[in-house]
């Protein structure tokens, strides 16, 4: 399904429980509860509405997400955002685990701060990066990447997922294999990889992690994101395939094509899908 067919529907969705509470007097934003984790929430958002309607935010990813991170593991969460998936990973890795949660755009990242507080048991296992993962420390930082999707009526809105740019005042360029260096105390077991186009910058400075940890990745496949930053899918395999990975799908553990070709196939225009990138060892 096309992400803009997804927030369509959630925009329908949100008109009616937005009648409905405010019918009962409740307002979009508030403190919400979902699967034992405290959010602080704003319904017009797309992210937080899918948390909102229990947990309904990539749940697919989130399976995948359990049963393949380990306890008292080291993942990486690239493209954080508000948190969605960085509390479930924090539970996942149990408390003798870590999480490196990596969000550029001062919106998602100063909402990912506040859900983490919300939750101290959880927040204290993830550690935060305000940056933007790239070939090197030296890298200009894009003044906006997409990290919020309105479910109501706005104008300026990418023309396929409808989501907004939002700063990135704050975020420094980084190398993911230089971060590591400097704060990773044990091997990188998995990574969730979202980041909307950005992923060949997030794997031109991973080479070594990529080399000597070859860590499972759970990652958002969108060639047409891919093309609108100047790369692409066959880009993207170079990163992984010269490093033993293969491509599989989500749940079933089907092993996909690895050529960009047929890849690009299995993906309509406008649209995404969640797979697994595992190395055969």
């Amino acid at each position: 399904m096309k992400t803009a067919t997804k927030i369509a529907i959630a925009r329908a969705l949100h008109d009616v429980v937005r009648f409905g509470r405010g019918m009962a007097g409740r307002p979009d934003k508030g403190l919400f509860s979902r699967r034992g984790i405290t959010y602080e929430l704003d319904l017009s958002q797309g992210i937080d509405f899918a948390i909102y309607l229990g947990g309904m935010f990539e749940w697919t990813t989130s399976v995948a997400l359990a049963r393949l991170t380990e306890p008292s593991s080291l993942v990486l969460d690239i493209g954080a955002n508000i948190g969605a998936h960085t509390l479930h990973l924090a539970s996942l890795v149990g408390p003798n685990g870590r999480v490196m949660a990596f969000e550029p755009t001062d919106f998602a990242f100063q909402k990912l701060k506040r859900n983490l507080d919300l939750n101290p048991q959880l927040g204290s296992r993830v550690e935060t990066f305000q940056c933007f993962l790239t070939a090197g420390d030296e890298v200009r930082v894009p003044h906006a990447i997409y990290s919020s999707w309105p479910l109501t009526a706005e104008t300026g809105l990418h023309p396929k997922h409808l989501g907004r740019e939002m700063q990135t005042d704050a975020a420094q360029a980084r190398s993911l294999d230089s971060v590591l260096a400097e704060r990773a105390d044990r091997r990188v077991q998995l990574v969730k990889l979202d980041v909307d186009g950005y992923e060949c910058d997030v794997l031109k400075g991973a080479t070594a992690m990529l080399r000597d940890q070859r860590p499972v990745f759970v990652m958002e496949l969108a060639p047409y994101s891919l093309e609108e930053r100047g790369s692409s899918l066959d880009e993207l395999l170079s990163y992984f395939v010269p490093n033993g990975y293969r491509f599989y799908t989500l749940l079933g553990r089907r092993r996909l094509p690895s050529t960009a070709s047929q890849l690009q196939r299995l993906v309509a225009d406008g649209a995404s899908v969640n797979v697994v990138v595992r190395a055969d060892r």
